[in-house]
């Protein structure tokens, strides 16, 4: 059983596409109307080179925000705790850093560039070149496939809706806005993604930490797992054969003498019978 049956997660699938490709197309439109802009090649693959820091800043974490980030994180909260999805969050951190440093010296030595690839060819030669073009290709295809993939498996976690139709469907909507406006509308569009992330955040955070005028069913939760013991812990955490997949971990090294405090795998704070 699902949570939505099968036709709403073909009206989110159709609905989020046509809404995201006629919106954006419209934007692309309304801006070459007010603004007087002309489509050439340079416009559709660079944007004009015109971007400004707040819509490069939203692209970004757009970009960011993809299917490996979303599962991996959560996995390492599970695990580790909030502390988990802190550290993956720094560790991630770093090329976005490193990113923000390259994209400026290459904004100052190589303005005129288009590609990664374009400018390996000029500094190292062609088979360099070639080289480049085939990690790149492959850096593509592979994320490309994470991308429709993950979410094509959350549609039919939701709504039951099939794998390979949803991996077909998703992503026609990018495709049209896309043909439609270039680059441009590719960050336009990443506005509004990053738009919709955030309120989504916004609400996830106010539904979890606050109680007043929220929903008290999460806040009850967590309460209530935070109340069990090491051996109410090892109980419910056990497969049906009886094995427990539960851990208890300690805040204090083994070798120190004074008495161990056992924590819940999902509270991580301490808890005694």
């Amino acid at each position: 059983d699902t949570p939505l049956s099968e036709g709403v997660g073909y009206a989110i699938v159709f609905g989020f596409g046509a809404f995201f490709s006629v919106f954006t197309t419209l934007l692309v439109y309304l801006d070459r109307k007010d603004n007087g802009s002309v489509q050439t090649s340079q416009d559709f693959n660079t944007a004009g080179r015109s971007v400004k820091i707040g819509l490069t800043a939203s692209v970004i974490v757009a970009q960011w925000t993809w299917a490996a980030t979303l599962l991996q994180s959560s996995n390492k909260a599970w695990t580790y705790g909030i502390s988990g999805a802190d550290w993956y969050a720094a560790g991630a951190s770093i090329q976005v850093l490193l990113s923000g440093v390259l994209a400026i010296e290459i904004k100052r030595k190589a303005p005129t560039a288009h590609t990664v690839c374009e400018m390996v060819r000029a500094r190292w030669g062609l088979q360099a070149h070639i080289t480049f073009l085939m990690f790149c290709l492959l850096a593509n295809i592979v994320v490309t496939s994470m991308l429709m993939l993950g979410g094509a498996a959350t549609v039919n976690a939701l709504a039951g809706m099939n794998i390979n139709i949803a991996s077909f469907l998703i992503p026609w909507g990018v495709i049209l806005y896309s043909a439609v406006g270039g680059l441009r509308a590719k960050f336009i569009a990443d506005y509004i993604y990053v738009a919709v992330i955030y309120i989504v955040l916004v609400v996830c955070f106010y539904s979890v930490y606050i109680k007043d005028f929220s929903t008290d069913e999460i806040n009850a939760g967590l309460e209530k797992v935070k109340s069990y013991c090491e051996a109410k812990c090892s109980e419910i955490f056990s497969a049906a054969d009886g094995v427990s997949f539960f851990k208890s971990y300690s805040l204090v090294a083994p070798s120190q003498t004074i008495a161990r405090a056992p924590m819940s795998p999902c509270s991580r704070v301490p808890l005694r019978c």
